[in-house]
């Protein structure tokens, strides 16, 4: 019997920071957007409905007896209905409880219809097959705005049967189709007076500033200004104070460089690395070695002298084999972009976990020059 086990290590160094304090200007290559695509409008924003419902018609993939929450909500229904029926009495494998989850969105009209998502809590194999009831939705204020009810879509199956079981998508969660409709209205005024407040989706001082220039420079007037790095106080011009909708059309399409921040976002779970353009590295020399080691475990045997009282022994013998390609130098310079660091790295063979592991190291030695977001 043979067992071999392989152990791959990876060493990443980055040091010799240049204490020169030399710099490189370089301007950011900018793209240019629309104001509607980073920023929107107060009073523009969706609210969230919730709402505890039962979804019925199922092929005995629904909740179990241990449920106290689904059978107690069936009994109410029934009680509702002039049918009392003790929880005790109730079998309910084709019966599940299931959260109601909804998006209002903004100036959404008495009568309209949003979609739902259906979300099983209890113990329910499956939703496939089965109709959500009258379920009322409800926002952070407790107040119903909506009425949830229809046949629940899945987009999938959850199959079982004589030990084995064969699943397609999320079978336990599934959507309703326009199956809310809107019954109370939400009123979120867009102006206040003459005044109009533009909010940012990502804040940014430079980015503020820029809308504010662009938007005076668009309409010839100084009808903007920053309030702080998120929002952006307009002032509805006199031509277009009986027709704000015409006005927040135009502003919408006024076009804006924003900026962003130098930014580093890591995720070590699946060895992605997204750098922005706005990164910069001071003169650095990266090291950059694979060390493999190999472990491998024999077994043999020593047998007992015939007509000896000994025993048949297994005995391990243990091998280890190491190596070390010989380990690769770069030298980023002073100022160096993303396309720099790319091409270097990319250039002494680095796979997206070596890379993670050097700009830890650039970061930890002063010389990365951007926030570095590990998620």
């Amino acid at each position: 019997m043979h067992g071999r086990f392989r152990l791959f290590l990876t060493t990443a160094v980055a040091a010799l920071v240049c204490l020169t304090g030399l710099t490189v200007a370089a301007e950011a290559e900018g793209v240019t957007v629309r104001v509607k695509d980073i920023a929107y409008f107060q009073g523009d924003r969706i609210n969230q409905l919730t709402g505890l419902g039962l979804v019925v018609g199922l092929a005995g993939t629904g909740d179990g007896s241990g449920t106290q929450a689904n059978v107690q909500m069936i009994a109410n229904m029934l009680q509702r209905f002039g049918l009392t029926l003790s929880p005790n009495e109730l079998r309910t494998r084709n019966v599940a409880a299931v959260m109601v989850t909804a998006e209002l969105p903004p100036f959404a009209r008495e009568g309209d219809t949003i979609d739902v998502t259906v979300s099983s809590f209890g113990d329910a194999k499956s939703l496939e097959g089965g109709v959500l009831l009258m379920t009322p939705l409800r926002g952070a204020d407790g107040q119903v705005y909506a009425v949830a009810q229809g046949p629940v879509s899945i987009g999938g199956f959850n199959v079982s049967g004589g030990g084995s079981r064969v699943q397609k998508n999320h079978a336990t969660v599934g959507r309703v189709p326009n199956g809310a409709t809107i019954e109370v209205e939400i009123f979120s005024p867009l102006t206040n007076g003459n005044y109009l407040d533009l909010i940012l989706k990502n804040p940014d001082f430079t980015t503020a500033a820029r809308i504010v220039d662009s938007i005076n420079a668009h309409f010839d007037a100084e009808i903007a200004r920053a309030v702080d790095k998120s929002t952006v106080e307009l002032m509805i011009p006199e031509a277009y104070q009986h027709d704000p909708i015409a006005f927040i059309a135009r502003l919408e399409s006024v076009e804006v460089t924003p900026d962003a921040t130098a930014k580093v976002v890591i995720n070590e779970r699946t060895g992605t690395i997204v750098m922005g353009q706005n990164v910069r590295i001071s003169t650095v020399a990266v090291a950059h070695g694979s060390l493999s080691v190999s472990i491998g475990r024999t077994y043999e045997v020593s047998q007992p002298w015939p007509e000896s009282q000994g025993t048949t022994q297994v005995i391990p013998q243990t091998e280890i084999q190491a190596s070390e390609e010989e380990a690769k130098m770069m030298v980023l310079p002073a100022g160096s972009n993303v396309n720099d660091v790319v091409k270097v790295l990319n250039a002494i063979g680095a796979t997206p976990r070596d890379i993670i592991a050097i700009l830890q190291a650039v970061r930890a030695a002063g010389a990365l020059h951007g926030e570095l977001v590990i998620i």
